[in-house]
């Protein structure tokens, strides 16, 4: 799949959306028939322009009040410590975000937890203990404003 055209376009809209759609409501809303529709879907998935498709759990529901954005500097920047570092951080799942970032620091780090305690604990038993962690900076979530896991697709045209 080189490009993607309006009926690609509607399909990444609406999944985004309603992922939940059934194939026969999808092809309705971007005016294709149910083949057509489902072919072009599976395209997609296959040029890895959808990833997958999951529910949205919403953190306070399930008892994660706290969101934080941590910055992790490292003591070394070589390519063995970085990786190292990387795949400790992936195996921490109240980690729902890692970023390398510019300026001061190596990562920017979203973090979960029940509530400040539990993020205390979390800092001093996992996040400091990681190698190569020469220091970190906390900075607490007082409110979401937005939070959307939907990406803009005007760029794409249509």
């Amino acid at each position: 799949m080189e490009s993607i055209d309006k009926y690609d376009l509607a399909i990444l809209r609406q999944l985004q959306d309603e992922a939940r759609l059934t194939n026969a409501e999808l092809a309705q809303r971007v005016g294709l028939s149910a083949a057509p529709c489902w072919r072009r879907v599976r395209a997609l998935e296959a040029a890895g322009y959808i990833k997958g498709y999951h529910a949205e759990l919403d953190r306070r529901k399930i008892g994660l009040g706290v969101l934080a954005f941590v910055r992790v500097d490292t003591d070394r920047a070589t390519s063995d410590a970085t990786r190292v570092l990387e795949e400790a951080i992936r195996r921490l799942p109240e980690v729902v975000a890692c970023h390398y970032i510019s300026g001061n620091g190596m990562f920017e780090l979203q973090v979960v937890a029940e509530d400040l305690d539990a993020f205390s604990r979390f800092a001093l038993n996992s996040l400091m203990t990681l190698p190569n962690v020469k220091d970190l900076h906390t900075s607490f979530s007082l409110g979401e404003v937005k939070a959307n896991s939907a990406l803009p697709l005007g760029h794409l045209g249509g």
